[in-house]
């Protein structure tokens, strides 16, 4: 038998990620192109995905795996629908995603990483009018707060793993930033504000997000996770960056 496979990865679930067809009388190839334009119709061109024919004696995926162990681990879903959900759940970058890539670049504690997280936001937002991950941002007491970075990070005042050094950890953090939408756009944003601002310490970022007249300024903060808004940033953030210029 003649397999067909479509293969990418799935950042949400850690694995590679297959849709498997098997070649029979009724299926040419154009109708399997006409299936791959379908997925990079919808998922995007830039998502990276990758073409296999095999042969083997049987319509059972075991038996693609036992011809090839290229396919071992590989998660085989049932079809078109579910492959391409995979595949657009990860294309929408949450804060932890972001920030777990600054932690392979440079040391932080949690206080620096919550102000670093946000300065990518913060510039992103302000240099295209999108928004860099999916997640809101509150004005809490120390300033900035990113939902799902507090959420991992909560409690800890360091954050400890050697992460810098770990090459492949670096590569993994970096390429889940690319799989997103505009990835390399995101990634070269991201970039250059931790060029900018990575070097400096917590009460430096701390005194700069608090600076007069910024977003967190003009946010009430006596209301419990007060959001702070894409707008107010927008229209605010220059008073950040102009309190940094002036160091």
């Amino acid at each position: 038998m003649k397999h067909f496979i479509v293969l990418s990865s799935s950042y949400s679930t850690g694995q590679r990620i297959a849709l498997h067809y098997v070649i029979d009388s009724k299926m040419d190839e154009e109708m399997l192109l006409s299936e791959v334009n379908t997925i990079k119709k919808m998922c995007g061109k830039s998502v990276p995905i990758s073409t296999h024919f095999i042969e083997t004696n049987s319509y059972d995926w075991e038996t693609v795996v036992d011809k090839d162990a290229f396919f071992e681990g590989v998660h085989c879903v049932e079809t078109l629908t579910e492959f391409v959900g995979l595949i657009n759940d990860d294309r929408e970058l949450r804060g932890i995603d972001v920030a777990k890539y600054i932690l392979t670049v440079t040391k932080c504690t949690h206080l620096q990483l919550e102000k670093l997280v946000y300065m990518c936001y913060a510039e992103y937002l302000c240099a295209t009018s999108k928004r860099l991950f999916a997640d809101k941002i509150y004005a809490f007491k120390y300033g900035p707060i990113v939902g799902s970075v507090y959420e991992e990070y909560k409690g800890q005042k360091k954050i400890t793993g050697g992460r810098i050094k770990d090459k492949k950890l670096r590569m993994s953090a970096r390429s889940r930033i690319l799989f997103a939408k505009s990835g390399i756009e995101k990634l070269s944003v991201i970039d250059e504000t931790l060029k900018k601002y990575g070097d400096f310490s917590a009460s430096t970022l701390v005194s700069m997000t608090h600076v007069a007249g910024g977003p967190w300024d003009r946010t009430d903060r006596n209301i419990q996770f007060a959001e702070i808004s894409d707008d107010v940033i927008k229209a605010y953030h220059y008073k950040e960056v102009n309190y940094i210029s002036k160091l």
